[in-house]
């Protein structure tokens, strides 16, 4: 641990920094933590080579203009079939990624939901600003389907994760609803490629204006002064967007 350079770091990073962005700066962020933990064991000494601010970031280009790797998607016209057969396997992996699709959320908001979040009365679930992409608190409306995975979950209520993992009062791990993909057998496909089947369906085949779509991804819409004067997230317009989609297949 004591050895581990900046050019160890950087061989380590560069192979994957420019083709696989999103990865690679999640990987340096693991490094930087592992080498945090060795110095505080006293296994090294002096700065960590994988810190970004001040060191890194003049040596890589920034993830922000780095081009995001493609998520591979599935076909919409294909959702249907797949949720039936997601809804057949009997794991809290299977109601997370089912979860994760009829919300067209991404993983990690998911993964990190608290029952606190939960408005059942208002068939809500409303993300804080700090576990979004965007910075932005962001509500998601609920589809009877989604309601009724929240109940069947609150019935084995074990901790204050939505998606309780095997440890205490952690949630599920982040490869879990990778795994149960890969289960499925259905291909390269992505978790985070279902936001695509939902994005290339909303916007073929609904009439809902752009705005609603993208507002129901939770991305930023428009400039600056317009995001000022945008004043209401359209919750009821979403809402009929999301019990539309092909996601909520059977319900």
């Amino acid at each position: 641990m004591d050895t581990i350079s900046t050019d160890d770091v950087l061989a380590a990073l560069k192979p994957i920094w420019t083709t696989k962005a999103e990865t690679a700066s999640r990987v340096r962020g693991r490094i930087e933590k592992v080498l945090d933990a060795a110095k505080a064991k006293g296994f090294r000494e002096g700065e960590n080579p994988a810190r970004w601010r001040g060191h890194l970031d003049h040596l890589l280009p920034k993830p922000s203009k780095l081009a995001r790797g493609h998520h591979p998607a599935m076909a919409y016209e294909q959702l249907p079939a797949f949720i039936a057969d997601l809804r057949l396997r009997e794991a809290t992996a299977a109601l997370a990624l089912e979860f994760c699709i009829l919300t067209a959320a991404r993983s990690g908001e998911v993964l990190g939901m608290l029952w606190s979040e939960i408005d059942f009365d208002k068939k809500t679930w409303t993300v804080p600003a700090k576990r979004m992409k965007a910075g932005r608190q962001h509500r998601v409306p609920l589809s009877s389907r989604a309601v009724a995975i929240l109940r069947q979950l609150e019935k084995l209520k074990t901790s204050d994760f939505v998606f309780a993992g095997q440890k205490r009062n952690r949630p599920l791990s982040n490869m879990a609803m990778d795994m149960m993909l890969r289960r499925t057998k259905v291909g390269d496909v992505t978790v985070h490629g279902f936001r695509s089947s939902f994005r290339d369906w909303a916007g073929n085949v609904s009439s809902f204006p752009r705005e609603i779509v993208e507002t129901a991804l939770a991305h930023v819409i428009g400039d600056k002064a317009e995001q000022a004067y945008r004043r209401s997230d359209a919750l009821d317009k979403r809402r009929k967007l999301m019990v539309r989609n092909p996601m909520q297949a059977g319900h």
